[in-house]
């Protein structure tokens, strides 16, 4: 099968590639990260003007691209500079909105960056189960009022509106009977907890009582299935992005870095570390791949390369981490050097949507369904 990308999506890459590398230095993340915000609006409209936010929906949904290896060859980019920038939420809340339907004009909003979503779906106590929905949702006779906490929300401070689960029947663990809402930022009964992550992103705690709401989908369970799978896929290609600038930064230290009169890279057991370290990229690269491809198939078959991805890419990503600093010797550690910011990164992605014991498990259990 031909897994090389298209010129368009080749193109796409390479443009947002030259953009961040251009205008998204370390520092620049750094000053980003630090401020009250967490994110560049600045950025965001240069990159909506770009085209880079059509590029994670269809082309019914008013972008061009949406599928994993469009996906795929925006989030490796963001990857190599670890953008803090809102792409995850904007991604999983735009894809459940176009595949529900409607909302064009909310939706045009989103691809021209004047308008921010947030996806809002885990709670405190769902340990990853997609199913274990505690926000309930009740029709008053005139609107849908939504009550409940939703637990580390990406960049909830930035959004306009929020696509939220709830449940509007059933109890906690069943598929049926948890919906999907839209609730402006500004909504009566709506607060945020916001706060910084350990690895320069912000996200935050949403809790809603008895806030009004619009219902968008009752049914909403594989929609939000779906965007999960799209947020594996986007997570795991930026974590291939950092994992192969990670090596680089590792590698060029080896070949400087000199003890006994000789770069310390010459020492065949480091050699032997860092044949290690790509065997294992390369490894996670290949799921990332796979999980993309299979990102629009059969659910069976997503399912399964969706947790076969993300439990490689924390496996891997953990390595790559605990490599790189090791290597480096005590300064892998400290602020001043990029490969900290990466290595905190790696780890972040390894327990988002999912950790790797989770997905092992997932997968397990799926192979046994077929």
């Amino acid at each position: 099968m031909d897994f090389q990308p298209s010129a368009d999506r080749s193109m796409l890459a390479e443009t947002l590639g030259r953009y961040l590398q251009k205008r998204y230095p370390v520092e620049v993340r750094h000053q980003i990260s630090s401020s009250t915000a967490g994110w560049s609006p600045a950025h965001w409209r240069e990159l909506a003007d770009l085209g880079v936010l059509g590029g994670l929906v269809s082309e019914s949904a008013g972008g061009f691209g949406g599928e994993g290896f469009d996906i795929a060859a925006i989030f490796e980019q963001l990857g190599r500079v670890i953008a803090v920038e809102p792409f995850l939420g904007t991604l999983m809340a735009a894809r459940a909105l176009a595949l529900i339907g409607g909302h064009e004009a909310l939706m045009g909003e989103v691809l021209t960056g004047s308008a921010m979503l947030a996806f809002a779906h885990e709670e405190p106590t769902s340990r990853y189960d997609l199913t274990s929905i505690r926000t309930s949702a009740k029709f008053d006779g005139t609107e849908w009022i939504l009550t409940g906490t939703k637990a580390v929300v990406a960049h909830v401070e930035a959004a306009d509106h929020v696509l939220v689960s709830a449940r509007v029947s059933g109890t906690e663990g069943d598929q049926t009977g948890v919906g999907l809402f839209l609730v402006k930022r500004n909504a009566p009964g709506l607060s945020i907890q916001g706060y910084p992550l350990i690895d320069g992103g912000r996200a935050g705690d949403l809790h809603l009582v008895d806030t009004p709401s619009t219902l968008v989908a009752e049914a909403g369970y594989p929609v939000i299935e779906d965007a999960v799978a799209a947020g594996i896929v986007a997570l795991s290609w930026e974590a291939v992005g950092i994992m192969d600038v990670t090596r680089m930064a590792t590698l060029e230290y080896l070949r400087t870095r000199r003890q006994f009169g000789v770069p310390i890279g010459k020492f065949q057991a480091l050699q032997h570390r860092m044949a290690t370290v790509a065997l294992e990229i390369e490894q996670a690269r290949s799921a990332a791949i796979n999980a993309a491809n299979a990102l629009q198939g059969d659910r069976i078959k997503r399912e399964r390369s969706i947790s076969a991805a993300k439990y490689t890419i924390g496996r891997a990503g953990t390595l790559v981490a605990e490599e790189a600093i090791q290597l480096h010797g005590g300064m892998g550690m400290t602020w001043e050097l990029p490969v900290s910011h990466f290595a905190k990164r790696l780890t972040m992605i390894g327990h988002q949507l999912g950790d790797e014991d989770h997905h092992l498990a997932r997968f397990i259990k799926l192979g046994e369904a077929v």
